[in-house]
């Protein structure tokens, strides 16, 4: 069947969207198991891929608190700012338990939306 063809179908777009997100992920995941099982975990490539990783993280977090889109643009900056604060906080405090953090600084920010809501 012709690439044509089959985007003519009303599953081929699926198909193909299926096979595109195969392709880019789990072959990366493959690789990476085959060579998990080879690298020294405190080797200088995990440490690096641990650092990139964070510091992807903490870039994400940061757009979210500086420059929000959506919904959350609507909450005040001290707002979010303080959000993150108490999920740190309890992050630290529950023993570096990411739920717990998350938690937290979900139910702090929407608390203190609901509040802001209610003053308007």
């Amino acid at each position: 069947m012709s690439g044509e063809a089959l985007l003519s179908t009303w599953w081929g777009p699926f198909v193909m969207i299926l096979v595109a997100g195969w392709l880019a992920t789990d072959i990366w995941r493959w690789l990476g198991v085959l060579a998990g099982g080879r690298l020294r975990e405190d080797s200088e490539v995990l440490i690096w891929v641990r650092c990139v990783a964070t510091a992807l993280v903490a870039g994400v977090i940061a757009k979210l608190i500086l420059f929000p889109q959506g919904a959350l643009a609507d909450t005040p900056m001290a707002l979010r700012l303080a959000a993150a604060a108490a999920g740190f906080a309890a992050f630290l405090i529950f023993g570096q338990r990411v739920i717990i953090g998350v938690s937290v600084g979900v139910a702090v920010l929407l608390a203190g939306w609901t509040a802001v809501l209610q003053l308007n």
